[in-house]
């Protein structure tokens, strides 16, 4: 009785099987399904003679005919017929796990849970966006929002974390990234305070206030203080708070002005309903660096299709919420 394929095969067997490419069995699927060197010419998109010879080696690594003449047709050996379905399966497979990995991206299907570094305010004003987006084609996909503590890129390369949005700042070598937009500071204080009262706001006017700064790792100094410094001023800091949002929302209960990133305004419309004044906006009197929110990733990640939508999803969501004009000051937005 003749060993099943694969397992082992007749004298020189071994020998002849070395070096086989999946292009044989593809062939032979195409030979044993059409039973005509022909069709299954036409089938692969070869022609009749390349496939002739592709038949006799397979003859001569299985050590069986397969197909023998039977009047005007071929007609299959018990061997090929015993054979025919798990060649068929096997087939199917070897095409399905060597297609590209973006024709197998189905996202009405897709069962995935994105892990996503973001900083507060990105989650406030883009999460619901983004969940909008990503519900209209992939319903079954999840996000989870993780805080961002620090910069570091161990969460990225050992897979805790997908995807994080930001400023780079780490100097891991590995890493991708893809620009979602430019930001730039600018500045908020309440409706009516006393630095809107004579029209622009002048440097001098601007480093008379006391403010309130946002600093993660709890710094007082920044790029401001550097530019006013230039200047030959300097400012006072009453407070620094951890994020952008508690700025916000005491410049906006009290006479401390604070600095944010122009993002943090959404569209124009500050995405804070808490009681209170409103808040207004406007462009800083001094020069500071504008600086690039980005998308950043690992490399293992590069070539997955759903994650390469993942990516061009938030870039869609941040060029629709995240304007890139300049507001003119002082502009009033109210909570």
């Amino acid at each position: 009785m003749r060993p099943a394929l694969g397992i082992g095969g007749p004298p020189g067997y071994s020998q002849a099987m070395h070096g086989v490419d999946l292009n044989l069995l593809l062939s032979l699927d195409a030979l044993l399904t059409e039973r005509s060197v022909t069709g299954a010419a036409r089938r692969l998109g070869v022609s009749p003679s390349a496939m002739s010879r592709t038949l006799a080696r397979l003859r001569r690594v299985t050590g069986d005919p397969l197909l023998v003449q039977a009047g005007r047709a071929l007609v299959p050996t018990p061997y090929a017929e015993e054979m025919s379905g798990r060649v068929h399966a096997l087939s199917r497979d070897t095409q399905e796990i060597l297609r590209p990995a973006a024709n197998r991206l189905d996202l009405a299907s897709l069962h995935r849970t994105f892990t996503i570094r973001a900083g507060g305010r990105f989650v406030e004003l883009l999460a619901v966006p983004l969940l909008a987006a990503i519900a209209g084609t992939a319903p079954h996909v999840r996000l989870r929002f993780v805080p961002k503590p620090d910069k570091e890129a161990e969460p990225l390369r050992d897979g805790r974390i997908d995807l994080e949005v930001g400023v780079l700042g780490t100097s891991a070598p590995e890493l991708l990234t893809q620009l979602l937009f430019r930001d730039r500071l600018v500045g908020v204080a309440r409706s009516g305070h006393p630095l809107f009262e004579a029209g622009s706001v002048t440097p001098d006017r601007y480093a008379a206030c006391a403010h309130v700064v946002a600093s993660r790792r709890g710094d007082f100094h920044g790029p401001i203080d550097d530019a006013l410094a230039d200047l030959g001023l300097s400012r006072t800091v009453s407070l620094v708070v951890p994020g952008y949002a508690e700025a916000m929302s005491i410049a906006r209960g009290s006479d401390l002005v604070a600095a944010v990133p122009r993002s943090c305004l959404g569209n124009g419309v500050v995405a804070d309903h808490a009681a209170g004044p409103g808040l207004a906006c406007f462009d800083l009197p001094v020069r500071t660096p504008e600086f690039a929110i980005s998308a950043i990733w690992h490399p293992r990640l590069q070539a997955d299709p759903a994650h390469r939508w993942l990516r061009e999803t938030i870039a869609a969501v941040c060029r629709g919420a995240c304007p890139q004009e300049r507001p003119a000051p002082p502009r009033v937005f109210l909570a």
